[in-house]
């Protein structure tokens, strides 16, 4: 497994990275136009490897795994990206690294980018993202009795829902 970084604010290692996100904030998901609209300057396919993908209550959650978790990259807009981060933050109930109150820990990982480092796809393969994935007590829950989602994807075969999560 790849190590995470983590940091609380806007000005730490993660500073000015762009966001994977997997589930009510992806295109067509219903956190996208109350959460991303106006905010983001190019969304494209990614994946995050290394990582599962398990159903939460109307959202779902990644966590470190065997396995991939298919989303979209997202650039923030220009002027934007500390508000962005704030409200991506509050949306997905992270409080500060390690936090025992964290729903989700906000996370450096590295994700794909489907097509790209390939010819007249782009460069590079991977870039370093923000990613929210489950925070150690809900994962633990997970691992121990939560259902998976097939294919890590989570818009495969089911209408938009939900009212929380990446």
């Amino acid at each position: 497994m790849t190590a995470a970084v983590t940091t609380a604010g806007p000005g730490g290692p993660g500073a000015g990275l762009p966001f994977f996100v997997y589930g009510t904030l992806l295109p067509g998901e219903p956190n996208h136009d109350l959460f991303l609209r106006d905010r983001t300057a190019e969304e494209r396919p990614a994946v995050l490897p290394r990582a599962l993908l398990y159903e939460g209550p109307g959202y779902p959650y990644a966590i470190e795994g065997h396995g991939r978790v298919h989303g979209a990259l997202l650039v923030a807009a220009p002027g934007v990206y500390g508000e962005l981060l704030g409200v991506l933050d509050q949306l997905e109930e992270f409080l500060g690294p390690g936090h025992p109150r964290n729903l989700y820990e906000r996370v450096v990982r590295e994700v794909e980018l489907p097509g790209a480092g390939e010819p007249g796809g782009g460069a590079p393969g991977s870039v370093r993202a923000w990613v929210y994935l489950a925070a150690a007590a809900v994962t633990r829950s997970l691992r121990t009795g939560g259902v998976l989602v097939p294919g890590g994807r989570w818009t495969t075969g089911r209408a938009p829902g939900g009212a929380n999560a990446p």
